[in-house]
């Protein structure tokens, strides 16, 4: 769990998130948008895949049928066209996206075409392995569908930031720097401390510090893009943010 760059009272700049709201689910939902309506859903469907994917094997269905559901979820979005649909001044687009996916559920009638095909296209890639090694980790009081998907949501955007943080540093000639020092955005640093991370980098334990602390404001940073990507004004970044916080604490 990343806990540290969520307990931090810093704040993105208003003008960060201009650029960002609602305009990457607005840029998915274009018709004949290109490559850049394309990469849009593609950077929505890699948010989101899992907590549906978690979402439909929680109401008991079989891995294989859950692919399939998943995949054939997807196809029903791009072929209605429900992205473009989606409207900030409704609610978050999370809890949209989760009410598509209960209408798709609910007709009987695609789930049994998508079966008839013998599986369905492939819209979007996902490791089968993995989507269910994830899943067998995930905490088994959490029952509910509903509950499990806010849950794998949450994970899933700390992993969006954290991911987009490696490829900063990794842009700048940091890979060894993040690699020894990503241990300290989680609230747990198990053995590590800083003393021991300066000498495996050569640095003394006051700039490994520093480094820390603009590494977890950094985070924090990329984490609220994350969040403003999908939500309608700057107030509920903040809200979104308190939300994955509590639904990580339990």
């Amino acid at each position: 769990m990343i806990a540290s760059p969520l307990d931090d009272s810093a704040r993105v700049p208003p003008a960060a998130f201009a650029t960002t709201q609602w305009g990457l689910v607005k840029k998915a939902g274009e018709a004949g948008g290109g490559d850049d309506a394309t990469q849009a859903l593609e950077s929505l469907c890699s948010t989101y895949w899992y907590p549906l994917y978690a979402y439909i094997r929680r109401l008991g269905h079989p891995p294989p049928k859950s692919q399939d559901l998943t995949q054939s979820f997807f196809a029903y979005l791009l072929e209605k066209r429900l992205v473009a649909k989606a409207d900030p001044e409704h609610g978050h687009f999370r809890s949209f996206l989760l009410g598509a996916l209960k209408g798709f559920m609910a007709n009987e009638w695609r789930t049994s075409q998508a079966q008839k095909r013998g599986g369905a296209a492939q819209i979007i890639s996902f490791d089968a392995d993995d989507a269910e090694d994830r899943y067998a980790a995930e905490p088994v009081e959490l029952r509910n569908p509903q509950s499990l998907y806010e849950h794998a949501w949450a994970v899933s955007v700390l992993d969006e930031a954290v991911a987009r943080l490696e490829a900063e540093y990794a842009g700048q000639g940091k890979v060894r720097l993040f690699e020894e020092l990503h241990v300290f955005l989680q609230g747990d640093r198990g053995p590590h401390n800083y003393a021991q991370s300066g000498v495996v980098l050569g640095m003394t334990e006051g700039a490994v510090k520093v480094a820390v602390h603009r590494m977890r404001r950094r985070c924090r940073e990329l984490l609220r893009a994350v969040v403003a990507c999908t939500v309608s004004e700057p107030a509920d970044v903040e809200e979104d943010l308190r939300h994955l916080q509590r639904v990580l604490r339990g």
